[in-house]
């Protein structure tokens, strides 16, 4: 059985037919074709997979599609502004903060919300921030300069 869901996926409002079962990370690339959100263990363990819900970071591999009908999701394709780069899209490009670049999409989305929830966080903070997204291939030195940097060019634009 399908069930006809609506979501708004980066400002566009998309209708799809998903089985009760799909997970909101197969939606995504298999049923809308956005395939930025990456699937890395499955169990919510690594942030690969992290959009943004209505603003905030959720793991799209442990949610269901249908029960987010009617909601705003934001995938990595949906950061970037008709100007180009998000501010921390270009902050992770500037700083060197992706590596092979899978688990990126996770991490820009949930460099996101904390930027959104706390502009100017401390190094203690960033490292709480993104402690649920894993990263096999950096230290996390250069990520979290980049989210340091995210906020810096944040503020400009803001002109704090």
């Amino acid at each position: 059985m399908r069930y006809d869901i609506t979501l708004v996926v980066n400002g566009i409002v998309r209708r799809v037919g998903v089985p009760a079962r799909r997970l909101l990370s197969d939606c995504l690339r298999h049923d809308l074709g956005l395939t930025g959100t990456h699937v890395g263990c499955e169990h919510g363990v690594c942030g690969c997979c992290t959009v943004l819900l209505d603003g905030e970071p959720v793991r799209s591999c442990l949610t269901f599609a249908v029960t987010v009908d009617g909601r705003q999701i934001t995938t990595v394709e949906g950061l970037a502004g008709p100007e180009g780069m998000s501010p921390v899209q270009r902050a992770f490009a500037e700083c060197h903060g992706l590596q092979c670049g899978f688990c990126t999409p996770g991490f820009l989305c949930t460099a996101t919300a904390l930027l959104r929830q706390n502009p100017t966080p401390t190094d203690e903070e960033v490292l709480e921030g993104i402690s649920g997204n894993l990263c096999r291939c950096t230290g996390y030195q250069n990520i979290v300069k980049s989210v340091h940097r995210a906020a810096e060019l944040m503020a400009e634009e803001e002109g704090r």
